[in-house]
């Protein structure tokens, strides 16, 4: 192995990413692609943490005119092996570069507030051009900005003047780098206030990226494509380039080849097949990428143990508002779904790319596609019909299955914890075993099985509904007699009832009755009852409850 190189973790800074020696994945050649492509305003959209701010920051070094050669900064990298055609573009334009990451404030004003010092750290990055601006009431205007006391109507076209203030000036288009641009929306959409930051993004956009002769070319990147009637109107030079298209897919992301290259620096190439299974499984158009965020994290927990198991490190820096919307909005067909889905499966639905934060409870389809967009769900094949396009989706890997299951979880214990379930322990102190195979029914329809319908998935489920069975204890595995029930219930005094579930998964819904006695028989023959006498308790029921997917019974014997 070779000297250990730091890894990026949170490093989205390219030329400190260079400067300091970090492990850099190559990706350079994006910029011949947009050179090539020649697209005046280029929205990529990607999920989260998959190199969006790093290659903006790249294009940034790369394009600007900051008085200084980037070349050192690129030495070495694949870019400086394109030719003149390419490398003449080196250093020669004025580069607008805005990131909307940081706008995740509670209120409108703070997060306006936020997207003015933004602004204002731009104009002050470029304040060696106040000398040149011929007009006084345009180097106060750019002044205002700068010290940020712009009227608010102002900043509807700040970054439209900033453009022509510095074409004016270096006499060439800028450049314009505008990352995260949904960012703020996510966040007004959650927060309530939509509209208003919808208002102000859009009207940043269209004076800055339409009919503007200070424009070279644009990148904004995002995490979705937000519907080009809602904030990208009349941007007819708009060119999309979502996880569904074939162009760029390479450079958002790892290869495999690129982390075979990685794993095999870092002397960790026997672990493949364990990073694969947690990280890969996503295709952009027809490029098969990992989570370059979880295999850096992966990569560098391996500094000192190269054995170290790998970690859902993507749940942890995402915002699961959408996966946990989808569960709290979803009905009995969109859960069997879901339990399809975290199984491994596949689920076929319409593409709809074109969407906004307020149609993401329009319809169930929306929903579905904010999954697939986001990165918690990815493309097996695309099929299409006369009119529609039809998506093939799955769980890309155990990282995001993963994220379902802890989302699931937690909003199950949320909406058993509001339940009232006296009835269900009523039923179960007086024995009334057809009251608690329907109140255990009616609640399984509710649940999302990710165990396959396993025995573990029906215990975890019953330990959740009892857990909440005030003045008694509820204890789960705990030796007794010669093996463990599965579920003892306990009161604090041994005057009261001690209660012992045994649980049986059927293979048919016919065998349900037979599980049943099985169970009870297992707690006799075993003698789980012995540890409840030894304590003292008297009164001692059993129960044995046999589960077929949605479906229970329950029997019953009392000592």
């Amino acid at each position: 192995m070779a000297v250990w190189k730091p890894l990026p973790i949170g490093i989205d800074n390219f030329k400190k990413l260079i400067q300091e020696n970090y492990f850099y994945v190559d990706k350079t050649l994006l910029i011949k692609e947009l050179l090539d492509m020649k697209g005046e305003v280029n929205l990529f959209t990607r999920p989260r943490r998959f190199g969006k701010t790093l290659n903006m920051s790249m294009l940034q070094n790369f394009f600007e005119n900051s008085g200084q050669s980037p070349a050192p900064l690129f030495q070495g990298l694949k870019i400086m092996d394109t030719g003149d055609k390419y490398l003449s573009h080196m250093g020669k334009y004025p580069v607008i570069s805005i990131c909307l990451k940081s706008l995740k404030q509670s209120t409108y004003k703070n997060a306006f507030y936020c997207l003015k010092e933004e602004i204002a750290r731009e104009f002050k990055r470029h304040d060696q051009i106040l000398n040149l601006i011929e007009y006084p009431a345009d180097r106060e205007k750019y002044l205002r900005f700068a010290q940020m006391q712009a009227n608010d109507e102002e900043y509807l076209t700040s970054l439209k003047f900033l453009s022509q203030c510095l074409y004016d000036s270096f006499k060439i288009p800028c450049i314009i780098l505008i990352d995260e641009y949904d960012v703020p929306l996510e966040n007004a959409w959650f927060s309530g206030f939509y509209k208003e930051m919808s208002n102000v993004i859009r009207s940043i956009f269209e004076s800055v990226l339409k009919t503007n002769d200070s424009l070279s070319f644009a990148v904004v990147t995002g995490c979705l494509r937000i519907s080009k009637e809602s904030i990208f109107t009349g941007l007819n030079n708009l060119k999309i380039i979502s996880v569904t298209n074939d162009s760029y897919g390479e450079f958002w992301g790892f290869t495999q080849n690129e982390v075979e290259s990685l794993m095999d620096f870092y002397g960790l190439s026997k672990n493949m097949p364990l990073i694969r299974d947690w990280y890969d499984g996503y295709l952009f158009g027809d490029s098969h990428v990992y989570n370059p965020w979880s295999v850096i994290n992966y990569i560098d927990s391996c500094h000192k143990n190269p054995n170290t198991l790998p970690k859902p490190y993507w749940s942890n820096t995402s915002s699961n508002h959408i996966v946990r919307s989808l569960i709290e909005q979803s009905d009995f067909s969109v859960k069997q779904e879901i339990e399809t889905l975290i199984q491994g499966a596949s689920i076929i639905k319409p593409v709809h790319e074109d969407i906004t934060y307020e149609d993401i409870y329009a319809s169930k389809d929306h929903l579905w596609n904010f999954l697939f967009f986001t990165g918690y769900l990815t493309k097996v094949q695309e099929k299409q019909t006369d009119e529609d396009i039809y998506m093939e989706m799955k769980i890309p890997n155990r990282e995001v299955r993963y994220i379902y299951k802890t989302s699931v979880l937690h909003w199950f214990e949320e909406q058993t914890g509001k339940k009232d379930l006296s009835a269900l322990y009523e039923s179960i102190l007086c024995g009334d075993t057809q009251n608690i195979a329907h109140i255990l029914s009616e609640n399984l329809m509710e649940t999302i099985s990710f165990y396959d319908y396993q025995e573990n998935y029906y215990h975890g489920f019953l330990t959740g509904l009892l857990i909440n069975m005030k003045n008694y204890i509820v204890q789960s595995n705990r030796e007794s007699g010669a093996g463990r029930p599965d579920i003892v219930v306990k009161s604090p005094s041994i005057r009261g009832e001690g209660i012992i579930f045994e649980i049986k998964v059927a293979k048919r819904y016919q065998d349900l009755e037979q599980k049943c006695h099985e169970a009870l028989e297992q707690i006799r023959e075993k003698n789980y009852a012995s540890a409840l006498l030894q304590e003292g308790y008297s009164r001692i029921i059993k129960y044995g409850i046999a589960f077929y997917r949605k479906e229970c019974m329950v029997c019953k014997e009392n000592i």
